[in-house]
């Protein structure tokens, strides 16, 4: 047995204490998120924020535009903008989906970027390469057991933890892709541009969104912005804004026990059977069956939804 498998085996040790729960769960360390499933899931959509994500136990296989992206034990992926895409969740015989997610510090990435002495180039092309799996290496896996290790114990958490968060990122920069992260910065106008709009769609996502409007005030042509814009997260303004929506709709319904027609208005639907419609679309069920699903999987009780 290789190390980096004798280090997987301590780690899925580790995090089987710590996720209990199912679903993405908080750390007590901000930005480290553990993630558990029991059961495998269907291809379904799925919303990641910019992340580092390892899977140490089962596998995920995620599908965007053309592309094809496995996740497993010895692949880890690394995401640079909030990306949409579909997500499928294989269980192993040896037990749950588990899995850890660390989140993109840019600030952090600038940093050791300057410290390497490396000068991040804008990818020919234009394309941001927003997704990316990578082959884990056996000196990531060690930062990682020891980022799981301090974990058990909240003191350590916050002593030890973002000096290994910061070695993880560093191991991620000097892997074999982690030129996805060094072109986080600097970034050309354009790149800037289409980030900002995908801030300020994550900010405003229950606003109308005009896109004559948006690309008049980035100077630049309709078509542009929709050239531009698909560089990033392969899919259009509108398409993206409209995976917000329901995703962010999703989690009213299943956190706050919001009825449907209220959960489209919060996220800026005018018309609920139209957001019934598009949300049966995307996760090939109707709100109230999707939420009881969700809730069934993360183990929480059935509310009375508020209407």
């Amino acid at each position: 047995m290789d190390i980096v498998e004798q280090n997987r085996k301590k780690m899925v040790t580790l995090l089987e204490r710590m996720a209990k729960p199912e679903g993405m769960r908080e750390t007590s360390l901000p930005g480290v998120r553990t993630m558990r499933a029991s059961k495998p899931s269907r291809r379904i959509p799925i919303l990641y924020e910019p992340s580092m994500i390892f899977v140490l136990q089962g596998s995920k296989k995620g599908y965007l535009d053309q592309e094809t992206f496995t996740y497993d034990a010895l692949n880890y992926l690394v995401l640079t903008v909030p990306l949409p895409f579909e997500c499928e969740t294989t269980i192993g015989e040896d037990g749950p989906f588990l899995g850890l997610s660390v989140q993109v510090d840019l600030a952090l990435v600038g940093e050791l970027l300057m410290t390497m002495g490396i000068r991040a180039v804008p990818p020919a092309g234009g394309c941001l390469g927003g997704v990316q799996s990578t082959p884990l290496e056996l000196d990531l896996s060690g930062a990682l057991l020891r980022l799981l290790e301090c974990l058990q114990s909240p003191v350590e958490a916050r002593v030890l933890g973002p000096a290994i968060v910061r070695e993880i990122t560093y191991r991620v920069l000097r892997g074999q892709r982690g030129g996805a992260l060094e072109q986080l910065l600097p970034m050309d106008e354009t790149r800037m541009q289409m980030h900002r709009v995908l801030h300020r769609m994550h900010a405003d996502y229950a606003r109308p969104l005009h896109i004559a409007s948006l690309a008049s005030e980035l100077g630049m042509s309709v078509s542009a912005l929709h050239h531009n814009f698909k560089a990033v997260t392969a899919t259009s303004p509108l398409q993206y804004l409209k995976t917000i929506r329901l995703h962010k709709a999703r989690m009213l319904m299943v956190q706050d026990s919001l009825g449907a027609s209220v959960a489209a208005e919060r996220v800026g639907y005018e018309s609920p059977s139209q957001f019934s419609r598009e949300f049966r679309r995307m996760f090939q069920a109707t709100p109230m069956e999707e939420t009881e699903r969700v809730r069934a999987a993360i183990g929480l009780m059935r509310e009375t939804a508020v209407a």
